[in-house]
């Protein structure tokens, strides 16, 4: 029941999230069977045996990871000239990935497919990584997120717009154009352009709020994307989600209908015990 109960949650979160921008749908992954499978074939050499105590939750199932889910979400124009998206398609010499960004190889080494995510600072100065690109320019000419926070450029420092560049347009690569002269808009003597950050495993990624993701302290800081990688920034458009309304339909209620299969055996059980204790005990 518990394990339904997070899988529903998972769900309903997706369908809460269904027209954020830039959000990756989560997918909860429940576990059982190898503690069984261990338990049933003697531990790996020893006699096979019946035990009771398997797993953390004796022999139950329970939700072991929600990962995200990051496949690429379709486009949608807004015609703003702040509003960013990413398409990518980053490869690996060497490696076939599924439609699921996963590849495993014979001897069962998984790989995963890297992920382009625009970086951002957020108020105390710690960078974390989106795919919303809903962006606008501030009362300080600098380009944030919906929720403030500032959109890095490669050199990690934010994007400020002065007062002389009245229009603004973006390559493919993400460098920053004057709309006006067509030349690049520089600062310090270099081109300006968005941070587009390589994330080489995006299951390290971990949710952060407001469609942000951010890096496990251990990590390394992601770099950025290189030339060779299949990245396409889009200007005037915005990705949206990943969630399959149809699919998260079907998953919430099968999860639904299971929890409730799960609390009649509860009651079924609690009424036999009943019965042997009103009645065959005073049998």
């Amino acid at each position: 029941m518990i394990a339904n109960q997070r899988r529903h949650d998972s769900v309903t979160n997706n369908i809460a999230n269904m027209n954020t921008p830039g959000y990756k749908a989560n997918v909860a992954i429940a576990r059982s069977f190898p503690e069984m499978l261990i338990s049933f074939s003697g531990g790996g050499g020893a006699p096979a045996k019946l035990v009771t105590g398997i797993g953390r939750l004796n022999t139950g199932v329970f939700v072991e990871e929600t990962p995200h889910m990051f496949k690429q979400g379709d486009l949608m124009e807004t015609r703003d000239a702040s509003d960013f998206a990413l398409i990518s398609n980053i490869q690996v010499d060497g490696v076939a990935f599924e439609a699921s960004g996963k590849s495993v190889s014979p001897d069962g080494e998984v790989t995963y497919q890297p992920q382009a995510m625009f970086v951002v600072r957020d108020g105390e100065g710690r960078e974390r990584y989106t795919r919303n690109g809903k962006f606008t320019i501030d009362a300080a000419g600098q380009l944030v997120t919906s929720d403030g926070h500032l959109v890095l450029n490669s050199e990690r420092r934010p994007i400020v717009f002065d007062g002389s560049v009245s229009e603004v347009k973006v390559t493919e690569r993400g460098v920053l154009i004057n709309g006006i002269t067509g030349q690049p808009i520089e600062e310090n003597g270099n081109a300006v352009s968005l941070f587009v950050a390589r994330i080489e495993n995006p299951n390290r990624l971990v949710r952060d709020g407001f469609g942000n993701f951010r890096l496990p302290e251990e990590d390394a800081p992601p770099m950025t994307a290189a030339p060779g990688d299949d990245i396409t920034v889009y200007q005037g458009f915005v990705e949206r989600s990943n969630v399959d309304p149809v699919q998260s339909m079907i998953d919430l209620m099968a999860a639904q209908r299971a929890y409730e299969t799960n609390q009649r055996m509860v009651q079924f059980y609690d009424r036999s015990l009943e019965k042997a204790v009103n009645e065959v005990g005073r049998v």
